[in-house]
């Protein structure tokens, strides 16, 4: 047998995502069987998979002990591994954190890269502070909110406690969070603003997207606009609001239209890029503005813009801007 109690990082989420965190060793099926068969109860009472928890709920699982290993036995759970010094706080209060992401920087790890890593920077900064205990916390762990390329710089939004992670991720889902980038083009588009609506498919394989005008088998709907603050020559100072999130967005909709990033390496003009000498596109998310609904937990940011200085490839290719 082994007892949970909920605490509050831990509520308003289901039970079986809760225990899928925590007993890893527990296997998905033998989970549901479990709450089927009453093995596993909240407050000594039935629930299902769905029943979501309260802080102070009890957690009773009626278990063979080889099938209840926790996250901490099975050592999947670390103190923060990241440098607190390598975090660039823009913005902080008690819920959430606005994060300057540099070019080169990892939002999350991955199988090549673990050290600098924003999410392990973050962590690390926290537990600095004393904010975040990695050791009494169960199975929350303070998170970003927003991904950004590895060379795409600019603002991110990180997450202190699970109430402003859930609230965060609603308002990017319903589109309460405005999203806009500056970026330099190698072309100039045929209008000086435009809403652009197209459908995007992604390779997996390849981490790479496909974009069409017209609806696909496999596609998602995405809505681009962009206005045009300056041109140089050929280069083109740009505006870009998202109104979806897909992976690659600005880069591939405004290639498909003819004007690609400078630097992009993937979807850009090569030759142009070499030109330039560039090697990673130039793109910063340098934006952001909140809208939450009166009754939020996040509600004193109604109306709240957060940007960053300009960056630094804005200055180089159009010192007049400001």
């Amino acid at each position: 047998m082994k007892t949970f109690v909920v605490q509050q990082n831990d509520s308003e989420q289901r039970i079986d995502r809760f225990l899928k965190k925590m007993l890893p060793a527990l296997p998905t099926s033998l989970l549901y069987k479990a709450i089927r068969k009453k093995q596993i109860k909240i407050n000594r009472k039935r629930c299902t998979g769905e029943t979501r928890l309260k802080t102070g709920d009890v957690i009773t699982i009626f278990l063979p002990d080889d099938c209840l290993q926790t996250v901490s036995t099975t050592g999947e759970k670390k103190a923060a591994q990241g440098n607190a010094a390598s975090l660039f706080v823009c913005y902080e209060d008690e819920n959430l954190l606005i994060l300057y992401k540099p070019v080169g920087m990892l939002v999350h790890s991955d199988a090549k890269h673990t050290d600098n890593c924003l999410v392990n920077h973050l962590q690390a900064y926290l537990q600095q502070k004393g904010i975040y205990h990695p050791e009494l916390e169960q199975s929350f762990a303070p998170a970003i909110c927003n991904r950004l390329d590895r060379n795409t710089e600019g603002l991110v939004i990180a997450a202190k406690n699970a109430a402003a992670l859930r609230e965060i991720n609603s308002l990017i889902r319903e589109n309460r969070i405005q999203k806009t980038y500056l970026c330099i083009l190698t072309a100039i588009p045929h209008k000086p603003e435009a809403t652009l609506h197209a459908y995007h498919w992604k390779d997996t394989k390849t981490n790479t997207v496909t974009i069409s005008d017209h609806p696909k088998n496999g596609y998602r709907e995405i809505c681009t606009s962009y206005r045009v603050l300056q041109q140089n020559d050929s280069l083109c100072l740009t505006e870009i609001t998202l109104h979806t999130g897909r992976t690659h967005q600005i880069r591939a909709h405004m290639a498909h239209i003819g004007a690609p990033l400078v630097g992009d390496q993937k979807y850009g003009n090569r030759q142009r890029n070499q030109q330039l000498h560039c090697t990673h596109q130039l793109l910063c998310a340098y934006r952001l503005q909140f809208e939450p609904e009166p009754d939020s937990c996040l509600a004193y940011l109604q109306h709240r813009v957060f940007t960053t200085p300009i960056p630094d490839f804005v200055k180089q290719f159009f010192p007049q801007f400001s």
